[in-house]
């Protein structure tokens, strides 16, 4: 405080030369006036939030986004001829789409989708940039950062039309891919999740995808693990019997899973239940995580190297059908 008050005052601080108190009191001025402390307030306040295994790295994707952002804001509100009618405007539409994908595959990657209320945040802020019109339009800022986090109630489903079918399936495309799934791999699930291009896409159906394709991305790259784990890089493709086995374990474990769904919509009316359905689904998980535990694994593999079909499975068709036991189960919402 007294430090503020000599600055307020213009005492200089005793010992201080003169030149420099007066280049500190500048460069302060010049930090306030351009918001840098707002901006790093923001920045880190992601940072934790995200709980980033590489900070430097995330403030660096971070204010590199941020200044694409601010160019692209810029650029697009300052030529006017871009908004009128013919190549250009149609042109100038395909770019700005782009990048509000841009920026919402950026906040959907912000998070795990275990940190479910940062998840949430994000997948909500990620749905109103793609739900922008016009390219002057920008979203507004709030309290989780700069660059473009929303601060005012979800988006009706017949205010702004909701994000078109196209852009969303491009999203849900893009999010399968950054997670490491194959093409040939997801092909499925996305034409279990699709939407028309020409479709207004609800909030709760953008969220139920983007949920299920980060949940898959997850699933795929547990079940590559898996083969891994079966096969013997020397002796060439896994048995058939042992990802028989696995495949069987991972499917007990995902019906196991799916059940806590199902008894808890029983009860779904009933309020004065909530806690004990909370109950009932939280151990009906950890009986699902006990059943691809790896002493169950094990005792399936035993139990299959004695018996079972003979041959070999390669990894394709190992994660192919890990896919399908997952797709199978996805629920489809209209």
């Amino acid at each position: 405080m007294a430090d503020k008050e000599k600055r307020r005052s213009g005492v200089t601080p005793p010992g201080m030369p003169e030149g420099r108190a007066a280049k500190l009191d500048s460069d302060r001025e010049f930090l306030s006036s351009a918001g840098v402390g707002e901006l790093l307030r923001g920045a880190i306040l992601k940072m934790v939030e995200a709980r980033s295994d590489d900070p430097v790295g995330f403030l660096a994707d971070h204010f590199c986004n941020l200044a694409s952002v601010t160019e692209t804001g810029a650029a697009g509100c300052g030529d006017g001829d871009a908004h009128g009618n013919g190549p250009l405007s149609a042109s100038a539409s395909a770019q700005e789409a782009q990048q509000h994908l841009n920026r919402a595959l950026w906040h959907l990657r912000l998070a795990h989708h275990s940190q479910r209320s940062a998840f949430s945040n994000n997948v909500r802020v990620a749905y109103d940039l793609l739900n922008l019109t016009g390219a002057c339009r920008q979203p507004p800022e709030g309290p989780e950062g700069p660059e473009g986090s929303c601060t005012e109630g979800p988006t009706p489903e017949g205010g702004g039309g909701g994000v078109k079918g196209g852009l969303y399936t491009q999203t849900l495309q893009c999010l399968c891919s950054e997670g490491g799934v194959p093409a040939s791999t997801s092909a499925p699930l996305l034409q279990r999740l699709h939407c028309q291009d020409h479709e207004a896409v609800p909030y709760d159906v953008f969220r139920h995808g983007v949920l299920t394709c980060a949940v898959f991305s997850d699933y795929i790259r547990q079940a590559q693990r898996l083969y891994a784990e079966v096969c013997c890089p020397d002796e060439g493709p896994a048995s058939r019997a042992l990802c028989l086995a696995v495949l069987g374990t991972l499917k007990e474990a995902l019906e196991t899973s799916q059940g806590c769904d199902a008894n808890c919509c029983l009860n779904a009316n009933a309020k004065a239940n909530h806690c004990l359905e909370a109950g009932v689904k939280a151990i009906r998980y950890l009986e699902a995580s006990a059943k691809i535990s790896p002493c169950k694994l094990a005792q399936a593999m035993s139990g299959a190297q004695t018996r079972g079909p003979g041959g070999h499975m390669d990894a394709k068709e190992f994660e192919n059908a890990a896919a399908e036991l997952f797709i199978t189960r996805v629920k489809v919402v209209s």
